[in-house]
């Protein structure tokens, strides 16, 4: 489908510096832009693809002026990577639907399938599995025993949601990750380690993203919980027992010990650890591989390093670290000085 840039400056707003009926039919980024797409600037960086991109439009921030000629039409709105955004979904709502139960799906009689689902070949969905309307489960997606997906979730291929579990609406799923397996619990004994038995479930809020191969466990007793909004990457590990605040981000590789609370709106980068036992306030904010050993009690806190500490205090440590070997061959240099003063001293 096509859309003129007149068109696309009504559904974000925007105003049209060009020809208001250019058309396009795809997305590409700003230095790989060919003719019929449209792609977006908000970083200064990238001002210099502007004046060769040979993408049809080009969406930019209001205030942005231009210092060439462009051939692209512009269509200038208040903020471009939010309009990008929209834009975004507004394409992927158009795709069309999947929708039918294959031959090849495999489901219980007991189970519950809601209207207009889609069930992919080698879905299996257990015994008392209750599935919403509009459901959409890819090849090999696993649903277990009693466990529950909300409406309007999509589950990618082989992705599994233990029995018992919840999965709220509007959820996604992606390609591997595991909702309920058991937690990391053992008694260590004489013999080795005994096997805690980990009874409790996991419940996905609505609204929530798992990224591939992201695990959340089940809870030894009670359950573990992701509350609705939160977005976490791929190859994210959340632990038995833990509660994880609405609309909290996690990027890859975060690990969270069991029986740990992080609050609302936080956001941790790239391989931060977080202990177990611990609180998180709200609104934490936890820089990439940093590590957390104990409750973090004031709320919207920037924090780095291991242990984590206040983002500014850790760069002027590490502006320290860098200067250590020559600050530790003054030191030497200093003693090897005291101790010749300290020889004349004593001749005396």
């Amino acid at each position: 489908m096509e859309f003129s840039a007149e068109m696309i400056a009504g559904l974000i707003g925007g105003t049209v510096v060009g020809d208001p009926q250019v058309k396009v039919n795809d997305f590409a980024k700003i230095e790989e832009g060919r003719p019929g797409c449209i792609s977006f600037l908000y970083n200064d960086k990238y001002e210099k693809y502007l004046y060769t991109t040979q993408s049809s439009i080009v969406l930019v921030n209001s205030s942005f002026e231009p210092k060439q000629d462009v051939s692209a039409t512009l269509i200038k709105v208040a903020d471009a990577r939010g309009a990008v955004t929209k834009l975004l979904q507004v394409y992927e709502s158009m795709k069309p639907k999947k929708a039918g139960i294959s031959e090849l799906a495999f489901i219980d009689p007991t189970a519950t399938i809601g209207k207009d689902v889609y069930l992919a070949p080698f879905v299996a969905i257990g015994p008392n599995a209750k599935i919403g309307d509009g459901c959409v489960l890819h090849p090999h997606a696993t649903v277990g025993a009693n466990a529950s997906v909300g409406e309007n979730t999509e589950i990618y291929s082989n992705a599994v949601v233990y029995h018992d579990c919840r999965v709220g609406k509007r959820c996604i799923l992606h390609a591997g990750c595991v909702i309920g397996a058991d937690g990391f619990g053992f008694q260590q004994t004489e013999n080795g380690y005994e096997k805690i038995p980990q009874i409790g479930i996991a419940i996905i809020e609505d609204d929530v993203e798992i990224g591939a191969n992201t695990c959340v466990d089940r809870a030894v007793m009670g359950a573990t919980v992701i509350h609705s909004g939160v977005k976490l990457d791929n190859l994210v590990q959340i632990g038995h027992n833990n509660e994880i605040g609405s609309h909290t981000v996690m990027s890859a590789q975060v690990g969270i010990a069991g029986t740990t609370k992080v609050g609302e709106w936080c956001m941790f980068g790239g391989q931060v650890g977080v202990a177990g036992q611990c609180t998180v306030a709200d609104k934490t904010m936890v820089g990439a591989q940093s590590g957390i050993p104990n409750t973090v009690k004031k709320p919207g806190q920037m924090l780095m390093g291991t242990p984590a500490i206040d983002q500014r205090r850790w760069w002027r440590a590490q502006a320290v670290v860098k200067q250590l070997p020559d600050m530790w061959t003054e030191l030497n240099n200093m003693k090897k000085e005291i101790e010749a003063l300290k020889k004349e001293l004593n001749k005396d």
